[in-house]
């Protein structure tokens, strides 16, 4: 449970001393030094928010996952005013469950996340340290609780995203991943003001993992769903990274990505993600460097475009 300070009033200014001349603030109504500096500094706080909300709002797809970014980050900053005038506030439990497939936006989000709540003063730093199974199990008694705890001192002031959590479930009451658990637990209690818990993975296996773990769903009030992203979306996203990289496809490129996607998100139920795109986009990169190296006079056009067979044996290693 993360709770916010109260809100330090900014000091009075000092009355002028008998007989002495009246200051220039007493006249004129200006703000004392350190009630203007207060000021600029949740202006420039406001004005970060928005910029890392703003870059939230530029992620291709996932409207559901914004808008409930939003409303968690409205939502804190009313309990904070309401903090601020002394009316009754709810004690805010940020630590999360992010469901979806791999290569959905849940650890860029976690991300923008951290800043967000940085920016907020919900968290010291707000930074990120991504884990899985391997890096809080041990391989004895007592091991995992300390593999554990290193982790949690590494995250302390920002964010712990535990990915693929269900795993640490998956070994019945004598596998150590019920320690890491229990030990995660504890850190919850003893870091209430210093750590956002986010525990990661395919929804139907984190269903589970919460039902065999109850006492878990309590901690981890804030469960966000990513879906697939559509077809569209993904030519979206393909385009995007191309943009990003100085590259373009050529028309039948195009048509061919687009055929990929289609007949590969019909293959496998969970093939609409970015990963898919990213690993086709940078295969096709490598086939194009081998096509266009052994050539002579090489133009700025060649250098930028993907072609069709790049695509086709990008595929054939995927």
């Amino acid at each position: 449970m993360v709770k916010i300070r109260m809100w330090q009033n900014p000091p009075r200014p000092e009355s002028p001393k008998p007989g002495g001349p009246l200051r220039k603030s007493s006249l004129t109504g200006k703000q004392p030094p350190q009630q203007d500096k207060t000021q600029g500094n949740e202006d420039a706080s406001r004005k970060a928010t928005q910029e890392i909300l703003g870059e939230l709002d530029q992620l291709i797809g996932l409207s559901s996952v914004k808008k409930l970014v939003k409303e968690i980050q409205a939502f804190v900053e009313i309990q904070k005013l309401r903090q601020k005038e002394k009316l009754i506030y709810e004690p805010m439990v940020l630590h999360m469950i992010f469901k979806g497939n791999p290569g959905t936006g849940k650890t860029t989000v976690a991300r923008i996340i951290g800043r967000l709540f940085k920016e907020m003063g919900v968290l010291p730093k707000g930074h990120l340290i991504e884990v899985e199974r391997a890096d809080l199990v041990g391989e004895y008694i007592g091991h995992t609780a300390a593999k554990t705890r290193d982790q949690i001192k590494k995250a302390l002031g920002g964010i712990l995203f535990i990915d693929e959590a269900y795993s640490l479930a998956r070994g019945g009451e004598k596998d150590f991943g019920k320690e890491a658990i229990d030990s995660m637990v504890a850190s919850m209690e003893n870091n209430k003001d210093n750590l956002i818990i986010i525990l990661a993975g395919y929804q139907d296996e984190m269903n589970y993992f919460l039902e065999t773990n109850p006492g878990l769903r309590s901690r981890f009030p804030i469960h966000i769903t990513f879906p697939d992203y559509t077809l569209d979306e993904l030519m979206e996203i393909a385009d995007l990274m191309l943009k990003q990289r100085q590259y373009i496809l050529a028309p039948l490129a195009r048509e061919e990505l687009y055929k990929i996607l289609q007949n590969q998100t019909r293959k496998h139920e969970h093939s609409g993600n970015a990963r898919l795109v990213r690993n086709l986009i940078e295969r096709a990169m490598r086939h194009q460097a081998v096509r266009l190296v052994g050539r002579k006079n090489i133009t700025r056009d060649d250098l930028m475009t993907i072609n069709k067979e790049d695509l086709t044996e990008a595929l054939e290693e995927i």
